[in-house]
């Protein structure tokens, strides 16, 4: 399968999914994700555009496991809407027995999912646009709960259709969360410059840059939004796993610039 039919910010799901693969297939994996490495080895091409490998997806995946685990836990039944969800595998490495599962995303890379991974009844596959809320009337009962992850995605779309979406989830899935992650504004200014990670690859403009700050006050704020929860990354192998770094990286103002994940949980009727 030709990895060249995805282009623009869809290209980015064959960036976080070789990130993801490599890990998973190295030594010692904190993430087991065996679909991932499927992927990876059926995919013709040209990997090493995207530079040098980072566990940083494999961590970043391994706390979306996390949160819907733990909202899964509490809610068996409830449907996960996966938005923006590229070449995730995360419905396999998660494969909870009674959720649904919506994964939204462009049509090309929707094409390219149908084509490579397994049909599973659980999953109901949408070729829609984030922003689209068509797929809001796809989630059925919100009283089942509804656990949106916006995974690696809400740098990529324009701030205000960022925060009309967080709004209109908050009003129409009460007591339902939302886990999303965020770069800082001076990364996002850099991207808007051209951010090569290779001299063959120019990583898409992500316009949205939100720090931990804003998010709490602003996101914060919106009506329906209850409760606001930075989520920290699990910690990994050599200077990824350094609890040293970590401290330092807390000591005000460093985390407001450096990416952040957190979860919003919207307030109960």
């Amino acid at each position: 399968m030709d990895g060249a039919t995805l282009g623009g910010v869809s290209a980015t799901a064959l960036w976080t999914l070789r990130n993801r693969a490599v890990h998973a297939a190295g030594p010692d994996p904190w993430l087991i994700d065996p679909w991932a490495v499927t992927l990876y080895e059926s995919i013709r091409y040209d990997w090493d555009r995207f530079g040098s490998p980072s566990p940083s997806h494999a961590l970043r995946a391994t706390a979306v496991d996390t949160e819907i685990r733990r909202y899964l836990a509490e809610r068996p039944g409830a449907t996960v809407v996966a938005l923006g969800e590229g070449l995730q595998t995360t419905l396999w490495r998660v494969d909870p027995p009674k959720a649904r599962w919506l994964a939204v995303d462009l049509a090309a890379v929707m094409e390219l999912r149908a084509q490579l991974l397994p049909g599973d009844e659980r999953v109901t596959p949408l070729a829609l646009s984030a922003t689209d809320r068509a797929w809001f009337d796809a989630v059925g009962d919100p009283e089942a709960g509804v656990f949106l992850c916006a995974e690696g995605l809400f740098m990529y779309l324009d701030e205000a259709d960022v925060v009309a979406l967080i709004a209109e989830c908050a009003e129409r899935f009460p007591g339902g969360r939302l886990l999303f992650d965020s770069i800082p504004p001076w990364f996002s200014r850099r991207t808007m410059r051209g951010f090569a990670l290779s001299d063959r690859f120019t990583a898409p403009p992500m316009p949205t840059g939100l720090t931990p700050a804003r998010i709490r006050r602003e996101l914060g704020a919106l009506p329906g939004v209850a409760r606001v929860e930075g989520i920290e990354m699990p910690l990994g192998r050599g200077v990824w796993g350094s609890r040293t770094l970590r401290a330092v990286g807390s000591i005000p103002p460093l985390p407001q610039l450096a990416p952040s994940m957190h979860l919003l949980t919207f307030a109960e009727r």
